[in-house]
């Protein structure tokens, strides 16, 4: 899932562009705050290692781009996303996660995001995303991927949800849909169990159903006609 992008290869006239790392795994973050600083474009202001902290810290030295992990622990890394969307709305917020779900990358747009990229990146394709990213495009495919982006976020401007549910019970949704038993929902998550059984009765309680399988039907009604 390498984008696809137009390098501009000089920011000798102008300062860094500055880059800020939200990775909950403290090696897996010095290894990508060390790559990029090795980018003579950029520079990595600050890691954080949970949404909370990135919630917290972020907003004082808003940064240029922020690379976010999807699976945070407690607050995840979409929810984390749509709240630093509404705090630094200049900020470009780039998912940074090992998972090629097609559902996860819907809701990271849905929440803020402005691209998608496997961990597995190649260093040069890691500079050329920060470099598309920061000139407005959306490192996944480029322009029609920012297109695609501008398209989720008109809309969620423009749709009345019938069902309000949070991004972190949209996750647990996803997973239960998915066929996932409450443990390796917990697991996929970093959360315990009974905070996905505290999800999963809110979840109930919005959807008006009683059991796993009428919400799991209730999702995938709500697919087809984007009601959750």
């Amino acid at each position: 899932m390498s984008p696809s992008v137009t390098v501009v290869d000089s920011c000798a006239d102008s300062q860094p562009l500055r880059v800020a790392l939200v990775e909950d795994q403290r090696e897996v973050c010095e290894t990508w705050a060390r790559l990029i600083a090795s980018f003579p474009e950029f520079q990595c202001v600050t890691t954080c290692h949970t949404g909370e902290e990135a919630v917290s810290t972020l907003p004082k030295l808003r940064p240029d781009i922020i690379l976010m992990d999807i699976f945070l622990p407690r607050m995840s890394g979409i929810e984390c996303t749509a709240r630093l969307r509404a705090l630094l709305p200049q900020s470009r917020i780039v998912m940074l996660t090992a998972s090629e779900d097609d559902e996860l990358v819907f809701l990271a747009l849905e929440a803020g995001a402005d691209g998608y990229l496997l961990k597995r990146t190649e260093p040069d394709a890691l500079r050329a995303a920060l470099l598309d990213v920061a000139q407005g495009g959306a490192p996944m495919s480029s322009v029609i991927a920012r297109l695609v982006v501008e398209s989720f976020r008109q809309r969620r401007r423009g749709a009345v949800d019938t069902v309000s549910l949070s991004a972190r019970e949209k996750e647990v949704l996803l997973l239960l849909a998915k066929g996932y038993a409450n443990k390796e929902i917990a697991d996929r998550l970093k959360v315990s169990v009974e905070t996905v059984r505290s999800h999963l009765k809110h979840i109930y309680e919005k959807l008006h159903v009683r059991s796993r399988a009428e919400a799991v039907a209730r999702y995938m009604s709500a697919r087809t006609s984007r009601a959750l």
